[in-house]
């Protein structure tokens, strides 16, 4: 699932919401052709929309996002090495265009994300999270793409979620997969299995 987080402003994460869904449905049809991190499509000010945008960050006249790069095809680095660019990027870099503003991509490490966001270095942080009750705690946070999670085996193995006491997998620290990996493991001990071990 893909969510950006934001700072607890329920007005200025409606508008971005708002047209997080609304561009990503619109841009299910569209022409794509951006290259790095410029916008694959032109977008025109709303202003309605660009007027409800705090006053601090419209002074700046850009968002600042924080990002983890390495999650391809929604956020990951250019073959410069440097530029952010997926899909997240170009629903983004359209909905600070319907805002009047840019962006500024940060990349950062995922579990340093929502601390960034609360801490005000990021406006808004936007990396594949899946929403949960810990999270919503301390951002809020806005659904605009689903998708479940992949196991992956070597080839011919016979190991599967369902299978998986006493081996060893590899998950992304800090996300949902940890929670399911743990609870998994749980599962094996209260059985009398040996865990799973990350």
């Amino acid at each position: 699932m893909s969510s950006f987080t934001g700072p607890r402003t329920r007005v200025w994460l409606g508008v971005i919401g708002a047209l997080a869904v609304t561009l990503g449905m619109a841009g299910c049809g569209g022409k794509s052709g951006g290259t790095g991190g410029a916008p694959a499509v032109t977008t025109s000010v709303d202003s309605a929309l660009a007027a409800k945008v705090p006053a601090a960050i419209k002074s700046t006249g850009k968002i600042n996002i924080g990002t983890d790069s390495t999650y391809a095809p929604s956020e990951f680095l250019d073959t410069d090495g440097k530029t952010v660019i997926g899909f997240d990027v170009d629903l983004f870099n359209a909905v600070a265009g319907k805002l009047g503003l840019k962006t500024t991509w940060q990349s950062a490490k995922f579990d340093d994300i929502i601390p960034g966001v609360t801490s005000g270095k990021y406006n808004i942080g936007v990396s594949s999270f899946t929403i949960n009750a810990d999270r919503m705690k301390q951002v809020t946070m806005v659904s605009y793409f689903n998708a479940g999670t992949q196991w992956a085996a070597k080839k011919g193995a016979t190991i599967d979620p369902d299978n998986a006491c006493g081996r060893k997998v590899a998950v992304q620290t800090a996300t949902v997969q940890v929670d399911d990996l743990t609870a998994r493991s749980k599962k094996c001990t209260d059985s009398g299995k040996p865990a799973i071990t990350a």
